[in-house]
């Protein structure tokens, strides 16, 4: 779908910048309709997409200029949809806590915000927008795209994903500034502290509900976790952490065996760089846990030899 709206719009490229151009010069731009489905992994979501020409051009020119703006307001330990915060970079620095300071790190609290996506609420980001953005034109059209869903923003726009972080940036700052949490990671609306006791963290949940309840009207699951570390791991971005060793999440592990199962069974053998293209894939998670063994037990069911090390592999 997307190669097929940037072919049509190639077809009058000039045309339509110059049609968006006029629409914003002249503050009628409206966005378009969104298409929206379903996707059930790794849970079930609505999905809302909009069209290549011209929404998707204009959000892109739009985070060109507000990129680096919004990141700077971002807490260090900030991940999700940042350049260069992805999930392992995440990963590495809660490896890296865990390995440095395992007394100050022996329970953990994780906690997710309820429907996070579906309950950010529109007026309380366009507060949050203006307190960086003063120009008047951009605010107006920031203000048509928050407004063109009924509520929350939608998952699938590329600026949602920069409204959400935003949405949650001075949340991030007070947890570590003003209540001064040392150990702290959130990706997108998975929350994780670590603390020396449990007891510090317990008070610390009463004022984090207080906190997003009073000032972003949002709510924390239910199923809310302290724990200690080593008992239980810390399950967060596809992994379970210990002071010791990082796991593959279970269900991760799960599907990467039915991957190679399903391989195994086609009627005509895939080829080495078949083989390569879907088992190398999955290496992207397991090199950065300890799940080599894992690799070279399923290398046994394979046809062809692969070999595995920590920056790569090779047939």
């Amino acid at each position: 779908m997307h190669s097929y709206g940037v072919k049509v719009h190639d077809k009058n490229r000039d045309a339509n910048l110059l049609a968006l151009h006029e629409s914003l010069k002249n503050g009628t731009f409206k966005t378009s309709k969104y298409h929206i489905f379903k996707i059930y992994e790794p849970k079930e979501r609505e999905i809302f997409r909009l069209p290549y020409y011209p929404d998707r051009i204009l959000h892109h020119a739009i985070m060109n200029i507000l990129e680096p703006i919004w990141v700077s307001v971002f807490n260090k330990n900030t991940y999700s949809c940042i350049k260069n915060r992805g999930i392992h970079a995440c990963a590495k620095d809660v490896k890296h806590a865990l390995k440095q300071d395992p007394d100050g790190t022996r329970y953990c609290l994780k906690i997710d915000v309820r429907k996070f996506y579906p309950s950010i609420n529109h007026e309380i980001l366009k507060q949050v927008v203006r307190r960086k953005i003063k120009d008047s034109r951009l605010l107006a059209l920031l203000d048509e795209i928050i407004d063109s869903v009924p509520s929350g923003v939608p998952i699938g726009n590329y600026l949602s994903q920069y409204f959400a972080n935003l949405f949650m940036a001075y949340f991030d700052h007070w947890l570590k500034e003003t209540k001064g949490v040392k150990y702290y990671w959130r990706y997108a609306d998975d929350i994780v502290i670590l603390a020396p006791n449990k007891d510090v963290l317990h008070s610390l949940l009463h004022e984090i509900r207080a906190y997003l309840r009073d000032n972003l009207n949002l709510k924390v699951k239910r199923n809310y976790q302290v724990f200690p570390v080593d008992s239980r791991g810390i399950d967060f971005l596809g992994y379970v952490f210990y002071h010791s060793h990082t796991l593959l999440r279970k269900s991760i592990k799960q599907k990467l065996c039915r991957r190679v199962a399903k391989l195994n069974k086609r009627k005509v053998a895939p080829t080495k760089e078949q083989y390569k293209q879907q088992i190398c894939s999955w290496w992207g998670w397991c090199k950065y846990c300890d799940s080599i063994h894992l690799m070279n037990k399923l290398q046994n069911s394979f046809p062809y030899e692969i070999k595995f090390n920590r920056s790569k592999c090779t047939l």
